[in-house]
């Protein structure tokens, strides 16, 4: 049986070649792509990756919590998997990105892709189509370029942002846009109403009466879906609105868990689900696309973290496997794919717009070693002998032996 030899955990920071300016942090340059990698191996050579978005370097301490909670375990045993990184969850920070790079190493150990492991039946997905997803706000001719750029590409839909300072009218960039792009063509909204932050400009906040009124708009208009239009705690007012509109609510990126998403369904808040695989893990992605198919509700993933966070949706997405388009962030000029995936080979769509899924066992991810070392900057190495001493240093030798014999018996 495999265990869990070795955890290495990384910086990755991968500057932009213009600063990126997020709608859902209005007025923030944001000018690097930043996230945690975490790399498993188990001793008998198999490696599992995930990684988890960042803002900088705020899990500087996260090796010390998680390393003895994860060397020495099974990597096949998901439910124990979950049970210590909630554990670890209570002194810090959501750990449920990590569960990802568990399913990496059963994928390998099992030789399927991780798709595989989430379906009910063993169904080859080749391909999954995607939406262009814009980050930033802008006017339609500022805008037009990007259109341009999505359709020469071959990409048939397009999500765009939304956040009128003034909260006046948020509908003129769709007018516009469905003029230019005509009536077959997919376009979506996301007005980053979940989680409003502050930081640096005031973010417009909406209200039930004003996104009832921007969703009747957006029902004319023929819009695919509005994402996030309310606070993403507020299940009833997602609910009303929901039987106010015909255009489908999206939502739920941010949840971690099943906790966090039940009171969405039990509040019948959305038409479509779009918890992050990233920030809930594989086993409660899974629990959301069940909850869905019993519920005869849409699932589509978020996917807005960095490369190797949209190759973990890519599988989620395969697994799920109706038709659904799964989320490209993309933004011309900042936002690239060279960027974004940073470490990885670029994640690039077909002239079919649909993305290639892999079919190898695992993850399918391949991490450049060079541009690693390049971009990233390891701050943690947990093994069996390194956590022995620490816990001799701080805690004497009996009572270390005490506890190595006491985690034994378990």
């Amino acid at each position: 049986m495999s265990r869990i030899e070795r955890v290495e955990l990384f910086h990755v920071s991968v500057p932009l070649p213009a600063a990126f300016y997020p709608s859902w942090i209005p007025g923030y340059p944001q000018t690097h792509v930043r996230y945690t990698l975490i790399r498993l191996t188990t001793d008998d050579g198999v490696t599992g990756v995930s990684a988890g978005t960042a803002f900088s370097r705020e899990r500087e301490g996260l090796g010390d919590l998680i390393g003895p909670y994860l060397v020495g375990t099974d990597p096949t045993d998901v439910g124990r998997v979950r049970q210590r990184l909630r554990e670890a969850s209570y002194l810090g920070w959501r750990n449920f990105w990590i569960e990802c790079a568990f399913y990496d190493i059963m994928g390998k150990l099992e030789g399927k892709p991780v798709y595989k492991l989430l379906q009910d039946t063993e169904q080859t997905v080749e391909r999954v189509p995607v939406y262009a997803s814009s980050g930033e706000v802008r006017t339609f001719d500022r805008r037009k370029p990007f259109l341009d750029d999505v359709r020469n590409r071959g990409i048939r839909a397009v999500k765009l942002r939304v956040k009128d300072p003034a909260r006046a009218d948020d509908v003129t960039i769709l007018r516009q846009v469905r003029r230019e792009v005509g009536d077959g063509f997919v376009i979506g909204v996301d007005a980053n109403q979940g989680w409003p932050v502050s930081l640096i400009d005031p973010t417009p906040v909406w209200d039930l009466e004003y996104a009832t009124a921007f969703g009747r708009e957006c029902d004319d208009l023929g819009i695919a879906w509005i994402e996030e239009p309310l606070d993403m705690h507020d299940w009833d007012g997602m609910a009303k609105l929901r039987s106010a509109v015909k255009t489908p609510i999206a939502g739920a990126e941010m949840t971690s868990g099943r906790h966090e998403v039940l009171p969405f369904f039990e509040h019948e808040s959305l038409d479509i689900y779009q918890p992050d695989t990233t920030f809930s893990g594989f086993t409660d992605a899974r629990f959301v696309m069940d909850q869905c198919r019993k519920r005869d509700l849409r699932y589509t993933p978020h996917t807005w973290t960095c490369g190797v966070g949209l190759l973990i949706n890519l599988h989620a997405a395969a697994a799920w496997n109706r038709g659904e388009l799964l989320e490209y962030p993309y933004e011309p000029g900042s936002w690239v794919p060279e960027a974004r995936d940073g470490i990885i080979p670029p994640i690039l769509p077909g002239p079919d717009g649909a993305l290639a899924v892999p079919q190898e066992p695992g993850l399918g991810i391949h991490v450049d070693d060079r541009r690693l070392a390049r971009f990233g900057r390891r701050f943690y190495t947990a093994t069996p002998l390194r956590i022995a001493v620490r816990v001799v240093r701080e805690k004497g030798l009996r009572a270390a032996l005490e506890l190595k014999r006491k985690k034994r018996g378990k």
